[in-house]
């Protein structure tokens, strides 16, 4: 999916984040467990039904250690040719640990982030065991940080994610009528996901609207939608484990006056934040326009969750969305060319969200969906 000179930057930037990292002028080897970063750096990745790690020196080749069982498609999906699998009857961390002794790295300065959700305090602790002359060195939140600022390939491959969004929101919206139900809305996004090429038909929340915001991950159920009903759709395809998202509410007949006027404010505050995403703006002050501008405005009694999070990679985690860069009023650092997230607002029923990349002279979306209330057209 990606070309060699796109690997070639990610283990630039690797190399340079390991040069400045760790005692006596930096680290020998970075250890990559996590499942987004071998995604990243290595072009493939895989669940931790076992443990697995992919290393790269900071001079030589580098080299991934897995089950024997995965050797065959990481050679195919992986740049990386030096494969070292192991049975499923040894011990997952004493293999890695021997693959690190093998290939001389046994009294090395060896870099991990301990924020990896495969760096368990229990792996963490027998690898200390394993590997007694080794010194490690925590990289906390590495995994994440390399992989902010996205770049034009990947962010191509967003744009094709966002593009399936889009038309599997409007195929919604057109089949859309009273007596549809959620379960049957989230059947026509996971059909055009797959046949649009999207890895999976999974779709996200897709519910009857109700209250203020309290629906946006309301537990999915068959309900029916009725002429009035607000239907709140969440999309999430993925493309080479790229991940696109969008909200929209649809509503089948017409929406009331308080509805559209509520819909309009949303997405005009919503304007305003992508506008302002410019290289150098700071996190906390995009957020502000659109939380104090739906308090303000008497949207919502109170405003406490993120008005947007890092989108990019997503593979098999523990968490279905990457909050390592959010929107909060604490968020007091500066966005970046190429960083692209899912800006959402939601208030009275009424969800809105894009996949928004930060451009030189402010957000591009890449979700093109109109911007309002979708009627149903059936």
């Amino acid at each position: 999916m990606f070309s060699r000179a796109e690997f070639d930057h990610r283990i630039t930037l690797a190399r340079e984040a390991m040069a400045t990292s760790g005692p006596e002028g930096g680290l020998d080897l970075l250890l990559v467990d996590s499942g987004e970063l071998l995604a990243w750096l290595t072009g493939y990745t895989v669940s931790e039904t076992m443990y697995r790690a992919a290393f790269l020196p900071r001079e030589g080749e580098a080299w991934f250690c897995l089950r024997a069982l995965d050797e065959a498609p990481c050679r195919e999906k992986s740049w990386i040719t030096d494969v070292v699998g192991f049975a499923d009857t040894e011990e997952a961390q004493a293999a890695v640990a021997a693959s690190i002794r093998d290939h001389g790295f046994g009294t090395a300065r060896i870099g991990l982030d301990t924020n990896s959700y495969s760096m368990s305090a229990a792996t963490f602790m027998r690898l200390q065991a394993l590997l007694p002359e080794v010194t490690f060195v925590p990289m906390p939140g590495l995994s994440d940080s390399l992989r902010w600022v996205k770049s034009e390939e990947e962010i191509a491959v967003l744009a094709q994610a966002s593009e399936i969004a889009d038309k599997a929101m409007a195929e919604i919206a057109r089949q859309a009528k009273p007596g549809m139900t959620t379960r049957d809305a989230a059947a026509i996004a996971s059909g055009v996901f797959l046949r649009e090429g999207a890895d999976t038909g999974e779709v996200g929340p897709v519910v009857k609207a109700s209250g203020s915001h309290e629906f946006l991950h309301g537990v999915f159920k068959t309900e029916a939608i009725e002429e009035g009903d607000v239907l709140h759709v969440e999309l999430i395809p993925r493309v080479g484990n790229y991940g696109a998202r969008m909200m929209r509410p649809i509503v089948v007949g017409k929406p009331s006056d308080a509805l559209a006027a509520a819909a309009e404010k949303l997405v005009e505050l919503q304007n305003q934040q992508i506008a302002a995403m410019k290289p150098g703006a700071i996190a906390s002050d995009v957020d502000a326009i659109m939380r104090q501008g739906a308090l303000d405005a008497g949207l919502r009694p109170v405003y406490d969750n993120v008005t947007a999070y890092t989108l990019g990679l997503y593979t098999r985690t523990p968490r279905t969305s990457d909050f390592s860069g959010i929107f909060l009023p604490i968020s007091d650092w500066p966005l970046e060319e190429g960083m692209v997230f899912h800006l959402y607002a939601t208030a009275q029923g009424l969800g809105f969200s894009e996949t928004v990349v930060v451009g030189k002279q402010g957000g591009i979306r890449l979700t093109k969906s109109p911007r309002v209330i979708m009627r149903a057209t059936a």
